[in-house]
C-alpha cells in the first residue's frame, strides 16, 4: 500500500477503473456520480473494451475508497486497475 495505489494523484494521467457496467447508461450515471466528488476534474469512459474501463483525473489528492464508495451507490462497481508508470 502506498501513496499512489491507493489515491488519485492530480494531473494529466489520471487513474484507470474497471466496472461491471455495460450500458451507456449505466456509465454516464456513474460518471455523474464520481463528478460529484469535490476535486474530481473529468471522468472520461472507454466503451470499446470489456470490462469497461472509466478513467478519473483529478485536481487534489483523491482516495480510491471514495470513488469506489460513491460508484458503489449506483449499484455497481469500480476497481482500479494497475497504476500507469509515472
Amino acid at each position: 500500500m502506498s501513496l499512489i495505489s491507493n489515491n488519485i494523484i492530480p494531473g494529466s494521467h489520471g487513474r484507470i477503473f474497471g466496472t461491471n457496467a455495460k450500458e451507456t447508461s449505466d456509465l454516464n450515471t456513474i460518471k455523474k456520480s464520481i463528478l460529484t466528488i469535490e476535486g474530481i476534474q473529468e471522468v472520461t469512459i472507454n466503451e470499446a473494451i470489456f470490462p469497461r474501463e472509466i478513467t478519473v483525473y483529478s485536481s487534489k489528492l483523491i482516495t480510491v475508497a471514495e470513488v469506489e464508495d460513491k460508484v458503489k451507490t449506483t449499484g455497481f462497481h469500480a476497481i482500479p486497475k494497475e497504476n500507469l508508470e509515472l
